[in-house]
């Protein structure tokens, strides 16, 4: 399947490279890609190793470009376990932490001497509408052996544009649930309480806990949507199909519903006041204190959480609601995957088949599960069938192992990145309970895969601002929730129409 993009591809110049970082820094840089701080400087390349296999040819030197991160990445063991595993030595620079899209402009435009880059996606999407970046199908038919085995045809679906793959997708560490409903067992015992498994009984439950305690029944961190109890009324993903066509969760008439649910469990003091202003930790908070009953908790907060509420209340227990049913008796969850980064070389690269052949050779089976979880008896153990980290030596050797990925094996890669979760017994329990509880409920975005499309790209942020800030009044009662088509109005005329027709003509074209 491919998305045939409207953009027409032309030869990088000078001139046209120069045009996008104008272009983009008037549009401002930053989002979810701006992780990155001026290139690290790294030591002076050491001789570079002589080629496996008795080939006495030297492999050159390889420069690559990374987003940020607090640490030298030239420095870190991994980075030296892969120079003797594929004999390529890199130099490891990476983009600032603030303005990291007009760094990477200027870089572009000056053409710099990269072999390969690991772009968040709205960076990769900007440079191969550029035509800054080389195609890349010959070069994985030679030398990408393993990538096309280990990679799934899916997966490549988001890296081609006008029928050509201009990067290595890297996706996620499977398909995932992050966050579930937990609430205070000792108080549910107090009163006499049963876990709620429908929307209907989780009101009882808010309600009585609210009368009996005198506490906030349920609190949650600005977030308008609340993903266990959205799903009952039918809303899940941001794009679902019906009729055969893709449209937007805020075009369904369900999720008027939703809102008018919230905005009574807020009219009757059933969830937080300060919903719209609390942070996550102003959340977390609250619910360890005990000025709070229940929360959506993410799992990797569940051993902060159980450890600060123990020291507040030794004898407090806590239990994970299973993901509500709705009217029907279904029960549906978000799953969460896709592509985390894009791994792309310039059209300019001077080394671009050895950067394959590395890319290539890092998702060999071994050299990946080195990379991915280290040495066995080094760096992780196996118990029960599963990986576990050997501490300290994990966190002090390997904990920035998944910074060095350049594409994963998509089938091996969740088993072996899961050590990372048995680090800590609590988060290792919610992790795989909520794992457990979603399994064979578990919905997927229809564009998860999807290539990047300009349309959907350049207005998803500020859409989804306004549909957080408009939620968040219609949830509170500050509008009224029959006011919902004025709003539905304003997303569309907004470039939500925009979006939901260029998501169609991809969605129709590769059905």
């Amino acid at each position: 399947m491919q998305f045939q993009s409207n953009v027409t591809k032309k030869m990088l110049s000078s001139v046209s490279i120069a045009a996008l970082a104008v272009t983009v820094a008037a549009c401002g840089g930053g989002g979810n890609d701006n992780k990155g701080a001026a290139p690290t400087n790294s030591p002076a390349a050491s001789e570079a190793p002589k080629n496996e296999g008795g080939d006495k040819a030297e492999k050159p030197q390889l420069r690559q470009l990374l987003p940020f991160e607090r640490f030298d990445p030239n420095k870190d063991p991994v980075a030296a376990y892969l120079k003797e595993k594929t004999g390529y030595d890199v130099k490891y620079d990476q983009l600032p932490a603030e303005n990291a899209d007009e760094k990477l402009n200027l870089l572009m435009a000056n053409q710099e001497a990269y072999d390969f880059m690991k772009l968040g996606k709205s960076q990769f999407a900007r440079l191969a509408a550029s035509g800054a970046l080389e195609p890349l199908d010959d070069l994985i038919d030679k030398y990408g052996t393993n990538m096309k085995q280990v990679i799934h045809e899916e997966t490549w679906n988001s890296v081609i544009v006008d029928g050509k793959k201009y990067g290595i997708p890297e996706g996620t560490a499977g398909t995932q649930v992050g966050t579930e409903l937990v609430v205070r067992q000792d108080w549910m015992d107090e009163l006499g309480l049963e876990i709620p498994t429908t929307t209907d009984e989780l009101y009882n439950v808010l309600k009585t806990i609210k009368e009996k305690k005198n506490v906030i029944p349920l609190t949650g961190g600005k977030d308008p949507m609340v993903g266990d109890i959205a799903s009952t009324f039918g809303i899940t993903t941001d794009w679902v199909e019906r009729d055969g066509k893709l449209v937007h969760a805020v075009e369904l008439p369900e999720m008027k519903e939703y809102l008018a649910f919230m905005n009574k469990l807020y009219e009757e003091g059933l969830m937080d006041p300060e919903w719209g202003i609390n942070t996550s930790a102003k959340a977390i908070e609250k619910f360890s204190s005990g000025k709070a009953a229940m929360y959506r908790l993410a799992w990797w907060d569940a051993g902060n959480i159980n450890n600060a509420l123990a020291k507040n209340f030794p004898d407090a227990k806590i239990s994970i609601i299973p993901f509500l049913k709705d009217k029907d008796g279904k029960t549906q969850v978000v799953g969460s995957a896709g592509v985390t980064y894009v791994v792309a070389i310039p059209k300019w690269a001077k080394n671009k088949e050895d950067a394959m052949k590395l890319i290539d050779m890092k998702l060999e089976k071994d050299i990946h599960k080195g990379l991915a979880i280290g040495e066995e008896g080094v760096h992780h153990e196996m118990k029960d069938g599963k990986y576990y980290p050997i501490h300290p030596k994990f966190a002090d050797e390997w904990n920035n192992a998944s910074y060095f990925l350049t594409g994963t094996d998509q089938d091996n890669y969740p088993i072996y990145w899961q050590a990372r979760v048995r680090k800590d017994e609590n988060v290792q329990k919610y992790f795989e309970t909520y794992q457990e509880n979603a399994k064979e409920h578990m919905v997927i975005d229809p564009l998860t895969y999807a290539p990047p499309i300009e349309a959907i790209s350049k207005n998803t942020q500020k859409l989804a601002k306004l549909r957080e800030d408009s939620f968040i009044k219609f949830i509170g009662g500050v509008e009224p929730v029959d006011n919902y088509d004025k709003f539905l109005a304003q997303w569309k005329s907004q470039g939500g129409e925009e979006m939901i027709k260029a998501a169609n003509e991809w969605y129709q074209s590769n059905k």
